[in-house]
């Protein structure tokens, strides 16, 4: 079970908002209200990427209830994202 208050899971989510700029990753969103820490490959089936923050993206409410249940279909395209976020750094 998920304990959204343990401090790894907030350490975990903090950094995923932080790189994200608190804004919706989705295409074209760009929302700051109502975001969520999505895991890119699921909680229950990568407990080995729980806190991974390469497993991790920002989306608003609505894109996230919007992809539940079909997190698979949008799996290659939320990695390419945080990959290019990854290489952006310095």
């Amino acid at each position: 079970m998920r304990n959204y208050n343990s401090p790894e899971y907030k350490k975990w989510r903090k950094s995923i908002y932080s790189r994200d700029n608190h804004t919706c990753q989705w295409p074209n969103c760009n929302s700051k209200k109502k975001i969520n820490a999505h895991h890119i490959k699921t909680w229950a089936n990568f407990p080995g990427l729980r806190y991974d923050t390469n497993n991790g993206i920002t989306l608003c409410y609505q894109h996230h209830k919007m992809i539940s249940g079909n997190e698979s279909y949008y799996e290659a395209v939320f990695l390419k994202i945080v990959a290019d976020k990854t290489n952006e750094r310095p």
